[in-house]
């Protein structure tokens, strides 16, 4: 059974990283920055080791392990702990975080090799692991949010890793900027219960005491249910944010700006991860709400099919896999939201390997033509075999084609989805059978845009094409070191979705095992069931999507130039991301912020502080000169206002006494 000190390490390794290569080895032996991918990977291999060891613990402990918190603020009557909370959400997404970072940190030695800035980037990357995983760890809601800033601002230094791009700096601003609008949110609902506190019997701001009292509370009338819709849904405002989701989204496909290996890591299990980590945490809460559930669901059916139709037109191929990631986890606060907890976190767990595996393809594709321009690729399935195949497992893996990992959590999550009583739960389940559709289509476009027909010059041909490391074109596979990872990545793309949850006994683990798994924590999970129908109609659309896409961009028996005429007004929608930038620049930013808001403190400056201000030196002034101009010097003058003032003084005291 693993012990506190050994599960404080997950979180003390990455940040060892972080502090030995940014303090020591990039001031002092960066001649040797090579150094800090290795201290890195060392660091996080061991993290991963121990997270597996604390998955193994939970197991056997049929539940939490507990482990006592410690005091960290005392301030009035308010007590601040310090403390781990290590339940079977937190041994998984341990697990999850670790393997996808340890393989990221493996790839990015290829591929950022001979960057100048080869050590700083191993220290950003160890500090945005370690910042992931003390937010999971956390069994305190500020000391969650302490980890949950430090995620955003690690983010911003990987964003703008680049920083001497003003495009790069100007998507690290604006992930930061998007993102504390949903953080805002998250904190007003903090300070609710810091400032409610003694409503709980325990600790207040201890995670597992407001997921127990909460609901409790709500009971015995204490708290009333629009007061828990409001916190649910402040707490959501976070998750809308970290998770991309609409109307928050259009920060993510700006962050591709970074490097690629930084882009699979926030896709696939930090960053975004967080936001519906969050929604996970604070489950019970959430149940409490009906109108935060519906909310929660409604926004992720919507998100889903919004991001997937940009993704049918985009041409980076970076982007289109943004916009995925932001469609998979509008599909996962969809599950959420209809109560279909273990279904949620079934799609968090497959979708961070297969959509790491798609990002790293695509960074090794880049490696080799220069772009990310899909435009300007083709033909690579012949000179890029490795990278060709285990991105074409990866794409039918989120396709959800059978017997793939997409396949079981997708399926999952609509057959949660169409069994759950209520209006909403159908809307979105129809939502999510669009989203299947779309998915594979888009994703199935990138694959014979990029890898089939014939090699269209790459950055060669691409005007004005920003290239990578040694620039240029160099048609080959990648070098070992980042192909193995994709080998890896393929591998657990294929099985891990029928390994961690079977739906029939294979004599490896039980049946449905991660959903009985996340049951013995403080969410009641229901045993899933497979729906043969569901899963027919669902796979019988992903077929169609990709058959689509081979008719328009493999056979080109119709052309999608001519498809984009026919529905030109949709696809120049679609091009320009719905204006959603434009009217939040030129109204949001411009109008309301700068327009509206910023006139009228301008107004109020000039006007009201600072004719305050005028008016008492006006007063000082003129005050003095009349006290002046009484000062005459004739004496009989001071006597008869003397006297006057006697006088004045006799009459209050005869008439007021």
């Amino acid at each position: 059974m693993i012990t506190e000190a050994w599960v404080w390490m997950i979180l003390f390794l990455p940040l060892g990283s972080f502090l030995t290569s940014g303090l020591i080895i990039r001031p002092f032996f960066n001649k040797y920055a090579v150094l800090a991918g290795y201290v890195t990977m060392v660091a996080i291999g061991v993290a991963l080791a121990l997270s597996i060891w604390s998955l193994r613990s939970v197991v056997d402990a049929h539940g939490d392990l507990e482990f006592a918190t410690r005091s960290w603020l005392e301030v009035g009557g308010l007590s601040v702990t310090v403390g781990i909370l290590l339940d079977p959400l937190t041994a998984i997404m341990l697990v999850v975080v670790t393997s996808v970072s340890l393989l990221v940190q493996i790839y990015s030695v290829g591929y950022m090799k001979g960057d100048p800035g080869y050590a700083r980037y191993y220290a950003y990357m160890s500090l945005f692991t370690a910042s992931m995983v003390g937010l999971i760890l956390s069994a305190n809601i500020i000391q969650f949010y302490v980890f949950w800033e430090l995620v955003g601002a690690s983010s911003y230094l990987l964003i703008g890793f680049w920083y001497h791009k003003p495009s790069a700096a100007a998507a690290a601003k604006k992930a930061f900027i998007v993102t504390r609008i949903g953080d805002f949110g998250f904190l007003l609902a903090i300070l609710y219960l810091v400032f409610n506190a003694d409503v709980f019997t325990g600790n207040g701001l201890e995670i597992t005491t407001i997921n127990t009292e909460f609901p409790e509370a709500i009971k015995a009338g204490l708290i009333g249910t629009s007061v828990v819709t409001w916190v649910a849904l402040g707490i959501f405002a976070g998750a809308i944010g970290k998770s991309g989701q609409l109307p928050l989204h259009t920060w993510l496909p700006d962050a591709m700006e970074g490097p690629t290996p930084v882009s699979a890591l926030i896709h696939a299990a930090t960053m975004v991860a967080a936001g519906v980590f969050l929604v996970a945490r604070f489950f019970p809460l959430f149940e409490a709400s009906e109108a935060a559930m519906n909310t929660v669901a409604i926004i992720g059916g919507v998100t889903a099919v919004f991001a997937a139709s940009m993704a049918l037109v985009a041409t980076d191929i970076k982007r289109v896999l943004a916009y995925s990631t932001i469609s998979q986890l509008g599909y996962m606060m969809l599950a959420l939201g209809v109560g279909a907890y273990s279904a949620a976190i079934f799609h968090l767990f497959t979708h961070a390997f297969f959509k790491a595996l798609l990002f790293l393809g695509s960074g090794s594709v880049n490696h080799a033509t220069g772009t990310f321009d899909m435009r300007y690729m083709g033909g690579l399935r012949k000179v890029m075999p490795w990278t060709y195949v285990t991105f074409v497992i990866a794409a039918l893996s989120i396709a959800g084609i059978f017997p793939l990992s997409g396949f079981w959590s997708k399926d999952e999550i609509l057959a949660d989805a169409w069994g759950h009583d209520g209006g909403v739960s159908q809307v979105v389940f129809w939502l999510g059978l669009a989203a299947v559709f779309m998915t594979a289509f888009y994703m199935f476009r990138v694959v014979f845009m990029t890898f089939g027909g014939e090699f269209r010059g790459g950055a060669d041909a691409e005007p004005g094409a920003e290239t990578h490391g040694e620039g240029g074109v160099h048609l080959a596979d990648s070098p070992a070191v980042m192909v193995v990872p994709l080998l890896v990545l393929a591998v657990a793309a294929v099985v891990a979705g029928f390994l961690v949850n079977p739906t029939m006994d294979l004599g490896i683990v039980p049946i449905h095992w991660l959903s009985h798994f996340l049951g013995q924590g403080l969410v009641e999970v229901e045993t899933p069931h497979f729906n043969f129908a569901i899963a027919a109609v669902s796979s019988a659309l992903a077929l169609g999507g990709i058959a689509l896409a081979y008719v328009m961009y493999s056979a080109r028996r119709e052309s999608s130039e001519r498809m984009g005429d026919a529905l030109r007004p949709f696809h120049i929608l679609l091009l320009n991301k719905y204006y959603f930038d434009e009217f939040y620049e030129n109204y949001v930013t411009r109008k309301a912020f700068y327009g509206w808001t910023a006139g009228f403190l301008d107004w109020a400056d000039k006007t009201i502080v600072d004719g305050f201000a005028r008016l008492v030196g006006h007063l000082g002034r003129n005050v003095g000169g009349v006290m002046a101009h009484a000062q005459t010097g004739q004496l009989q003058g001071y006597g008869v206002v003397g006297s006057l003032g006697v006088l004045t003084i006799v009459v209050v005291f005869f008439f007021l006494r």
